[in-house]
């Protein structure tokens, strides 16, 4: 093992399939539901999608400006580090590593699992089986090389793209005769219930922060990270508002609040039977891209806390061979592998979108901080619509940070929890 750096070879192609690889897993299919039963009407549900979509992008553009700045290994805990020191850069490591990231692997490889069920009988020890194995191939071809998994990224992240396109596709292509009458509207709006709708709106835009993990390994990351999360979120927001008017389109929204799998059921309204087989290939390729993107960054971050000094050691050593981050690869495989063999995979998913929307927050808000701290550090590129887009995405996160305590006290305590544990840890580290 060496401890030379991480080389850069990935373009700018391979950064932005890595940004909508990770964003579009499951949620589009699934999350819908969630959002028809807290709001009342199509203007409700685009305008949730629309405010989520925005405001994720804004924090990309801070992101941007950063990865411009600090075009380094761990990007976001980078950020956190230079903003706020040791101990919260430690934290945000913490808190990505054990729960955010590996929770979220764990929950996308049993979907896989549930999903390949429906070609393939399993039983509760085989489908656990297929969901260790979709992770321990994913992690090795992860091991082998960046390139490697920029090769399945890509595959993937195309196939995931056409499946959802003719999905949209098929909607607008049937007689209108065939659509549903409007809805009516099926109970009264409030803030209240616009912020929890918005909590699985985020879930579905979440990841786009993590292709700032591979910033030390992207080609000219000054320009490069800038245009792949513009053109990623601009692909994703445009795919998700076209989805939702799909559904919208052949289904009621009480159909959609009832339904457990709304991408299935629009298949199925639009292409018949095979819709449903159609469906679930397109959900099983959008599940692995997203698996497999979570795996190429998710090493990244104990990578550049070892480095720091804020982690074992070996986890910062470079592969001599494949210019990887291997142990670190290995170990997150094995913490993923923990957690679904025990289950814990689901409170820990359900709860850290609250804990990493604090850490985006944090991120977003070190563009002020560094400005000031950093005032002649060179900057590449400058967040576009500073400060009033970064003090817009501050606001609405706070805002939907309490809201989340006052709807949901219950995962919020829990999330916090977990970032008090990161707290915990540091002590006992230093």
């Amino acid at each position: 093992m060496s401890q030379e750096e991480l080389p850069r070879r990935l373009g700018v192609l391979d950064a932005t399939f890595i940004v909508v690889g990770i964003v579009i897993g499951s949620g589009i299919f699934l999350l819908p539901n969630l959002i028809a039963r807290d709001l009342p009407s199509p203007v409700a549900i685009f305008a949730v999608w629309a405010v989520s979509g925005v405001l994720s992008y804004f924090g990309a553009l801070a992101y941007a400006e950063l990865g411009a700045m600090i075009p380094a290994t761990g990007g976001q805990y980078v950020y956190i580090r230079e903003a706020y020191g040791r101990l919260a850069a430690f934290v945000c490591g913490w808190t990505f590593t054990l729960a955010v990231l590996s929770g979220g692997i764990a929950w996308l490889s049993v979907t896989f699992s549930l999903y390949l069920g429906q070609f393939i009988p399993l039983t509760p020890v085989a489908a656990k089986a297929v969901s260790l194995s979709i992770v321990a191939l994913l992690s090795a071809v992860n091991y082998v090389g960046v390139l490697e998994g920029a090769w399945v990224q890509r595959t993937f992240t195309a196939l995931k793209i056409a499946g959802l396109a003719i999905l949209i596709g098929s909607a607008f292509l049937i007689p209108r005769a065939a659509a549903p009458p409007a809805a009516a509207i099926t109970a009264p709006f409030s803030l209240a219930s616009f912020g929890v709708a918005m909590s699985a709106c985020l879930m579905a835009y979440n990841g786009w922060s993590y292709v700032s993990f591979v910033a030390g390994e992207v080609k000219e990351p000054q320009r490069n990270l800038l245009r792949a999360l513009s053109l990623g979120m601009a692909l994703v927001g445009v795919l998700y508002l076209s989805a939702n008017a799909a559904y919208l389109r052949i289904l009621t929204i009480p159909e959609i609040a009832a339904s457990q799998r709304v991408g299935a059921d629009l298949a199925i309204r639009t292409m018949g039977p095979l819709g449903g087989t159609f469906i679930s290939l397109t959900v099983l390729a959008s599940i692995t891209g997203a698996i497999n993107g979570c795996i190429l960054t998710a090493a990244r971050i104990p990578f550049a806390q070892a480095r720091d000094g804020l982690f074992f050691a070996p986890f910062g050593r470079v592969h001599p061979r494949f210019r990887t981050p291997s142990l670190a690869i290995v170990i997150g495989g094995l913490w993923t592998a923990v957690l679904i063999l025990t289950g814990s995979y689901e409170t820990l998913f359900t709860y850290s979108i609250l804990a990493a929307w604090i850490f985006y927050t944090m991120s977003v808000a070190a563009v002020w901080v560094l400005r000031r701290k950093m005032p002649d550090a060179p900057r590449p590129y400058r967040m576009w619509g500073y400060p009033w887009t970064l003090a817009l995405f501050v606001a609405v996160s706070v805002w939907y940070m309490v809201n989340a305590l006052v709807t949901q006290p219950g995962p919020s305590l829990a999330a916090l929890a977990i970032v008090g544990t990161g707290v915990a840890a540091y002590s006992f580290w230093k």
